[in-house]
């Protein structure tokens, strides 16, 4: 890969960015998190560039296509410079990511990772199962609106059949009538 080729998509005009990540700062500072991602992929194939290229050129396999001589030395500076201009770009993203969070004053509960073993509920319909031997189902969000709209669903139709009954008992004590 050439240095041309991994320069970031926000350096390159060429690249357009999907509006929603400029919409407001938040969306923001999410592409440039996922833009750190890339540069750490990046940084970890330059570490493992520049360390090959620190090994004696006795040891490269005949498909690591890597220079001899002079060149080694200078793709090796090279390499190292591009490195260290990586981890500087990363530090600088993810100390204003710091900043922006300490700014939003975001409540550490929403960023901390859950405890070790939990288990999120599922969100999807699925067969639900006892839990515990308790006799207590435990069911996701999105199973807990289907049968609450299940329960809605029925208790409409029965109010609908109740005043349809309603109506053929008058009806029917009005034909009573004139017969």
């Amino acid at each position: 890969m050439t240095q041309a080729d991994s320069e970031r998509t926000d350096d390159d005009p060429s690249v357009e960015i999907d509006p929603i990540w400029t919409s407001s700062r938040t969306a923001r500072q999410i592409y440039a998190l996922g833009e750190v991602e890339s540069d750490i992929t990046r940084l970890l194939s330059l570490a493992a560039s520049s360390v090959s290229l620190l090994t004696l050129p006795q040891t490269d396999g005949p498909d690591d296509n890597l220079p001899q001589g002079e060149e080694r030395s200078e793709q090796f500076v090279l390499e190292v410079s591009e490195y260290f201009e990586r981890l500087d770009s990363i530090q600088v993203a993810i100390r204003s990511s710091l900043a922006h969070i300490r700014q939003s004053r975001i409540a550490p509960s929403t960023i901390n990772a859950p405890p070790h073993g939990f288990v999120p509920p599922s969100l999807g319909v699925s067969i639900p199962t006892d839990g515990a031997g308790t006799g207590e189902v435990n069911l996701g969000l999105q199973e807990e609106r289907i049968g609450r709209d299940a329960w809605v669903g029925i208790l409409n139709a029965l109010v609908r059949l109740k005043a349809a009954r309603e109506r053929e008992q008058i009806g029917g004590s009005d034909m009573d009538i004139r017969e």
